[in-house]
């Protein structure tokens, strides 16, 4: 559908007279008022200006109707503020004129939430039509896909990664692809989206409107009472490196907004993602609470014998840890530091029999190790 095949119905009409009854309507460059003393609805978009009987308003040219049925289909069947930025926002409707746009609505319009892929269609009636699918399955033939009705099974297919490990955190972009959900309406793509990652809908309009309240790692330190009242000792510095470490895109999709305090910065970038991150999150807190433990340890000095390529192969393994790429590491590219026959070499060379580095103890003067 294109505005050459815009149509007004008889709901949309009833509605746009309705509403022009109460009160004059400006959306989108549609200007439209009715004079009750001639009967006559004056309707402006930037082509046409057209004064009409209200018999004949099914008759406008059609260019007006589609400004008419935009201005409903965003008004009326929308029925909040935040769905009605965010079904905007999927459309670039604040980027592209009606006409332009009902004819991108043709094709569909593709935005990126995280890892879903989002697109929109117009509907023979004018409204709006919603696909949603993982972007690793944006060229995928859609029988390909598992086809999903209830926005509500986001849920479910979030639960999981692709190894069947659960996914504590919602926003990890770890989405599991393979599903489809092929024609879904405004509320229930809001509802899919919601379940998919939880307020980030929510949290992005409140940005948009410049009435995200962000609560900083200090007032999170403020509220922890029993055994997460251990944040509070974290060194300043350290929170720094818990956000480097947990806040960055490759582990999170939102974009971290929330810093040390109001006036303190943290130096660790927040990410790129489209949705705002207001506050520290669970892991976030979790992980603070254990790194606190681990910060309260004194330093010890050690001395262990290795090569330069036995270091590099420690730091190569770290690095592929800490990037999870270790699975994508080939079991015969012995050339990569963190290959697993490479590790279980030096783990042969360099352990001794209690599996000690070297066999240097870790805590001399027997020193119990206990951090608690």
């Amino acid at each position: 559908m294109s505005v050459a095949d815009a149509a007004l119905s008889a709901t949309q009409l009833a509605a746009f007279k309705q509403q022009l009854a109460a009160a004059p309507i400006e959306y989108d460059e549609l200007a439209a008022e009715y004079d009750a003393d001639e009967d006559t609805y004056h309707i402006e978009t930037p082509d046409h200006q057209t004064s009409l009987s209200g018999d004949e308003l099914g008759t406008v040219a059609d260019e007006q109707a589609a400004y008419i049925s935009n201005w409903y289909f965003h008004t009326q069947q929308v029925t909040t503020e935040s769905k009605q930025a965010f079904c905007r926002w999927l459309e670039l409707a604040d980027d592209r004129p009606v006409p332009t746009r009902y004819d991108d609505l043709g094709a569909g319009i593709d935005r990126e939430w995280g890892e879903l892929m989002i697109t929109t269609t117009l509907a023979p009636d004018g409204g709006r039509r919603y696909e949603i699918r993982h972007v690793d399955d944006s060229g995928v033939d859609d029988g390909a896909l598992t086809p999903h009705t209830d926005p509500f099974d986001a849920r479910d297919i979030g639960t999981l990664d692709a190894d069947g490990q659960y996914r504590p955190l919602r926003t990890a972009p770890s989405l599991d692809s393979g599903w489809i959900f092929p024609e879904l309406t405004a509320d229930a793509v809001y509802e899919a989206v919601e379940a998919f990652y939880p307020a980030t809908i929510v949290n992005w309009h409140r940005e948009q409107r410049g009435k995200l309240d962000i609560d900083h790692w200090r007032d999170e330190q403020d509220r922890q009472s029993g055994i997460y009242n251990l944040i509070t000792v974290l060194p300043d510095e350290a929170v720094n490196w818990a956000a480097a470490a947990c806040c960055d895109d490759s582990q999170c999709l939102k974009r971290r907004e929330w810093q040390l305090s109001e006036d303190e910065p943290l130096a660790a970038e927040g990410g790129d993602g489209v949705f705002p991150c207001r506050a520290p999150c669970s892991t976030v807190v979790a992980a603070g609470r254990e790194w606190a433990k681990l910060e309260r340890e004194d330093t010890q000095t050690y001395e262990f014998e290795l090569t330069p390529s036995e270091k590099e192969q420690i730091e190569a393994i770290i690095d592929a840890v800490a990037d999870g790429t270790v699975n994508e590491i080939r079991e015969a590219d012995l050339s990569e530091g963190a290959n697993r026959y490479r590790a279980r070499y030096l783990r042969e060379k360099r352990f001794d029999d209690d599996a000690t580095l070297s066999g240097t103890p870790t805590y001399p003067d027997d020193h119990d190790g206990d951090s608690e």
